[in-house]
């Protein structure tokens, strides 16, 4: 496709802002803030999730093209931008500049693009690509924005102190290049302008100003720190920061650099990880969240993520990271979708037949009573 002449200025490039963190960090949460509280502002959005079940972009546009109806968008049965499932990093010159430039034959349709990366991408080749000839006279990255889990990282997870996972991957001899899940956020956070750490209402005035502390030693000084509660945050303190983030890309210093310089095979982090999707019929909630609490105890389970049927009109959206598990209700089944339970699993070494036979339990239950 043959760059497209631009008639916007310079200063007038669609800005982007790139969301990226670990998983369960809160990412899709700030998005849907962000739609919720866009001003007017017509904004596209990519989603980018590694797995079979696309749970983020489902709630990204339920958000779009439901809650956030003042806000117009772009393509309205195509609001959210999806890539291929997988890493930005692997698939960014195949999937990421064919959205990107359909984008922008809509430029005059869009004042900001939102980006969310899979928890497992690396933001820094995604920031690089706008570099290129077709984006760079159109887009610019506004700010990169990496979200961090407050509670998590207070507790000592996904930052610190991961012994258990580490065993694990260490002893995997199959691995050549083998990025620790502290590696993986040091490179996120790396490549951010601006971290926002959340569920800030979880932690008292001290752990949050420990945790404050510990990041702006673990960050650049240009670097701020913004804590969201309750999923919010000052949106004009989020988008429209015009920092031009790929004018920097190429100075970024990150471990999966240091990877390559010493000649190790090109190895990304999701190939570490195992998915798959447990699919059931209408659920007893109970039963699920018992059954799911036994696996994530005596499973490697890093996340689960899904939409639950417990047999009710309103749907039910179902998250566990770590060993906290939660659920909601977020709207009712639409008659032309298949009322059914299906939940998206990311660990390691993932024991598929037995996650189904121990949930199907809540199903059988279910059909019983």
């Amino acid at each position: 496709m043959p760059p497209i002449e631009s008639s916007r200025p310079e200063l007038h490039k669609i800005p982007a802002t790139v969301v990226t963190g670990f998983l369960g960090s809160g990412k899709t949460t700030l998005l849907s803030h962000l739609l919720r509280n866009a001003g007017g502002k017509r904004i596209a959005v990519i989603v980018n999730e590694f797995g079979e079940l696309d749970v983020d972009a489902e709630l990204v546009r339920s958000c779009q093209l439901e809650a956030c109806e003042e806000n117009e968008v772009v393509e309205r049965e195509q609001g959210v931008f999806e890539l291929a499932n997988g890493c930005i990093c692997c698939t960014v010159e195949e999937e990421f500049l064919p959205v990107m430039q359909k984008l922008v034959e809509r430029r005059d349709q869009i004042d900001h693009i939102l980006i969310e990366t899979s928890g497992l991408a690396l933001p820094k080749p995604l920031v690089q690509a706008f570099n290129w000839p077709d984006i760079k006279q159109f887009c610019t990255v506004d700010s990169v924005i990496t979200v961090v889990d407050g509670p998590a990282l207070a507790a000592g997870r996904v930052a610190h102190d991961h012994e258990r996972i580490e065993a694990q991957r260490q002893a995997d001899e199959s691995l050549d290049h083998d990025p620790s899940l502290q590696e993986l956020l040091d490179d996120q956070l790396a490549s951010a302008d601006l971290v926002i750490i959340s569920k800030g209402d979880a932690l008292d005035d001290e752990a949050r100003r420990v945790l404050e502390q510990q990041l702006r030693g673990e960050l650049p000084e240009r670097v701020k720190t913004l804590w969201a509660t309750h999923g919010e945050v000052d949106v004009a303190a989020v988008m429209g920061m015009q920092l031009a983030s790929e004018g920097r890309a190429d100075d970024i210093h990150t471990h999966h650099d240091d990877h390559h310089a010493h000649g190790r095979e090109h190895h990304h982090a999701h190939d570490d990880f195992d998915s798959c999707v447990i699919t059931l019929a209408s659920v007893d909630s109970k039963m699920l969240v018992q059954a799911l609490e036994q696996e994530l105890a005596e499973q490697t389970i890093y996340r689960v993520k899904g939409f639950v049927d417990v047999g009710k009109p309103m749907r039910q959206v179902l998250h566990a990271v770590g060993n906290r598990l939660t659920h909601h209700f977020d709207r009712p089944w639409r008659s032309d979708e298949t009322r059914q339970t299906r939940l998206v699993v990311i660990g390691k070494h993932l024991d598929r037949d037995r996650l189904q036979a121990a949930l199907a339990e809540a199903e059988q239950h279910e059909r019983l009573s």
